[in-house]
């Protein structure tokens, strides 16, 4: 299986800027990322930088990592979407007669991973599926503690299946927004948000920070000072 390690890192957070470039601990939060495609992609396979951000490619020059193309600004936008991002780069490596089996899109914002996160997401892979996507698990639950308000303002169970005890619902996850390993078929066919055939690799809360807020940034720190095995590095 060919694969493109796709790495999207456009400018312009508003909340922390420049951070896919500012330093966690010892070096750029992106470098995390960067480090843990380059350990297990094979030759044939490819890394791509997506950027439009003038620091992440000075950053990549110093890193000796070639970018294949400038992002363009209307894929930069707070509008823009990753489906459009992951298409717009298979088409560039198209365009010089280079094709991949699978994307596997890694969040820059998500800096801590291992070696078996990476090999359960090639495990559980198929030519047969759309993707699989790293989750977490969640405590809160749409079958026992989640609500909406209905139309007269009182609260309702999201799903109104009469559950007794947490520990009796189904458990539930949420996209932990670290890997996405999809199939470039299936990408070719439709958007992710309509693909049916998923499976999930369960990574556990500590290896599934993604950072948005200062608070985020805090968290990252403190499981990487506090867990010197989760980063595998070059």
């Amino acid at each position: 299986m060919r694969i493109l390690y796709l790495i999207p890192a456009r400018k312009g957070s508003k909340r922390l800027p420049g951070k896919n470039i500012k330093k966690l601990l010892d070096k750029p939060l992106i470098t995390y990322t960067i480090e843990f495609a380059l350990t297990n992609k094979k030759d044939d396979d490819e890394l791509c930088i997506s950027t439009n951000d003038e620091e992440v490619l000075k950053l990549m020059t110093e890193l000796g990592i070639h970018v294949p193309f400038i992002r363009p600004e209307e894929l930069a936008t707070d509008t823009a979407n990753s489906y459009d991002v992951i298409i717009h780069a298979l088409e560039y490596y198209e365009s010089i007669n280079k094709y991949f089996d699978a994307v596997l899109l890694l969040q820059p914002t998500s800096p801590i991973r291992n070696q078996e996160d990476f090999d359960n997401l090639i495990k559980f892979y198929s030519k047969y599926i759309d993707m699989v996507v790293s989750v977490k698990t969640v405590k809160d639950n749409p079958y026992f503690n989640l609500f909406e308000e209905n139309n007269l303002g009182f609260l309702e169970k999201c799903i109104t299946i009469n559950f007794q005890r947490g520990q009796d619902v189904p458990a539930v996850y949420a996209y932990n927004g670290s890997m996405y390993l999809m199939n470039v078929n299936s990408l070719k066919k439709t958007c992710i948000i309509n693909f049916k055939k998923v499976i999930k690799s369960v990574m556990p809360g500590e290896r599934s920070v993604d950072i948005d807020t200062r608070e985020d940034w805090e968290l990252a720190e403190f499981y990487i000072k506090n867990n010197k095995n989760i980063i595998k590095k070059v």
